[in-house]
């Protein structure tokens, strides 16, 4: 946490109480029920699990606890830092950053390539003890959910009490979380960062202008580097002015977006909770505007939706083993291809050229194409991601070992690198915007689609 984030914290703990309270690591507060003032209205939850791959592997490893623990790729083969621990981190290293710059910055760190189904079966344990709690649980990545806990007349327990509860029970898994505590998801997902880890921040109905107001716009999420550059340049600099700035303003930065973004700069943002149903499948589709002809031109729209549809998957913490395309062509008539997996995956540097090998079941040269589908369906909470989805041997032997057979094998072969490389792209896009980082095939179709991008109601945004 930066010196400046730590003085605001300081600064807010003496604002009223009703305003904003920091209940960070107390180990318990006999009475605390009775000092809380009551709360009224909606009661949302942002649960945050702190550095939690890391602390997944500080948990199996006793030996590393305390310890600065990186999970990423190798430093020596251009590895980037999926996640790391708080110990490693006051070393400055960071997600997302360099493997060869963090083994600079902390020489004695210990380093894993990491254990995803290690990950995904602790995950799914805490959510199972958020919907012990109440069914309106909306699961946004593998470590963090938004949870509605707003008294009723059935159950009218204070919400800061039930945030401590959920605390409790997750740290007895091994691992913490920080919960922040709001009216609205925008209000809760901001006091959720401001003291970690093991935090507990609330902000209570009636002081979310002061709770929000000094805060700096980028900390609102929806704020990108380009839109806080575009406010700052007409001095709009904090989330209070961002709230009562000029309509024309917000609407040249976020254009239709204008209304929703001042509302949550307001703290009245009213976006519910949506409970998680049950995922049949996570797929993404693309119409063109102009057929596409070129097998290129297809490969490349083919590698953007798997990549979209790979990166909805990890921040599901899902991963699935039949994987489709679906092709309209210029007659409208429509064919499906799919393929049953050895092994479940959300890596679609691993599962992009096998794609390309389904393009040849339902395309030849000549035909034109007018919209283009990825999914992957095939989703068991047991399921694990493994090593790769073929080894050379098995490729190999599906092509006979030839040029063409090989030059349909995963870019990079290597897993620690692939999931290094994800990791760092994720942390990129959920920092900055999803057009953070583009690679090559995304641009080839840029301008020929429809605008009427499509995805199935269980992709996840």
């Amino acid at each position: 946490m930066s010196a400046s984030r730590k003085g605001r914290i300081s600064r807010l703990a003496g604002a009223p109480m009703a305003y904003h309270v920091p209940m960070s690591k107390h180990a318990g507060i006999p009475g605390l029920e009775a000092l809380l003032p009551p709360w009224e209205g909606p009661a949302i939850l942002l649960v945050d699990l702190d550095a939690f791959f890391a602390s997944v592997e500080q948990l199996d490893h006793p030996g590393w606890r305390g310890k600065p623990v990186i999970v990423g790729g190798d430093a020596d083969k251009h590895g980037v830092v999926s996640t790391c621990s708080y110990e490693a981190r006051a070393f400055g290293v960071r997600s997302a950053m360099p493997a060869s710059m963090a083994q600079r910055l902390c020489p004695d760190a210990i380093w894993t390539h990491g254990h995803h189904d290690r990950y995904r079966q602790m995950s799914s344990a805490i959510m199972g003890i958020l919907r012990d709690e109440t069914p309106h649980v909306q699961q946004v990545s593998i470590d963090e959910a938004f949870v509605d806990v707003s008294p009723t007349r059935v159950n009218a327990e204070h919400p800061v009490l039930v945030a401590r509860r959920i605390q409790a029970r997750v740290e007895e898994l091994g691992v913490t979380c920080s919960i922040g505590v709001g009216t609205t998801k925008s209000v809760a997902k901001i006091a959720s960062d401001m003291d970690k880890p093991r935090g507990l921040t609330v902000c209570y109905p009636g002081g979310e202008a002061a709770f929000l107001g000094p805060l700096p716009v980028r900390d609102l999420s929806g704020v990108g580097p380009a839109a806080e550059a575009a406010l700052t340049a007409r001095g709009v600099r904090t989330l209070g002015e961002m709230a009562a700035a000029d309509e024309a303003l917000l609407r040249r930065v976020f254009g239709k977006n204008a209304a929703m973004m001042r509302a949550r700069a307001a703290g009245a943002d009213e976006s519910p909770v949506e409970v998680d149903d049950e995922v049949k499948s996570v797929s993404n589709e693309m119409t063109f505007a102009r057929d596409l002809t070129e097998r290129a031109d297809i490969e490349a729209a083919l590698a953007t939706m798997g990549a979209k549809v790979g990166r909805r998957l990890r921040r599901k913490g899902l991963a699935g083993r039949t994987l489709s395309i679906r092709i309209r062509y210029d007659d409208r008539t429509t064919r499906s291809v799919q393929r049953r997996l050895a092994h479940p995956t959300d890596d679609e540097l691993a599962y992009t050229p096998l794609l390309y090998e389904m393009l040849d079941e339902v395309w030849r040269p000549g035909i034109k194409v007018r919209l283009l589908g990825v999914g992957m369906a095939g989703f068991k909470p047991e399921d694990v991601v493994q090593e790769a989805l073929f080894t050379d041997e098995e490729l190999d032997a599906r092509e006979g070992g030839d040029e063409a057979g090989r030059a349909k094998r995963p870019a990079l072969k290597d897993e620690a690198r692939r999931r290094g490389l994800l990791a760092a792209t994720d942390a990129l896009k959920d920092k900055f915007g999803e057009g953070a980082v583009r690679f090559g095939h995304e641009l080839r179709n840029e301008s020929n689609t429809t605008g009427s991008s499509t995805k199935n109601p269980a992709d996840y945004k």
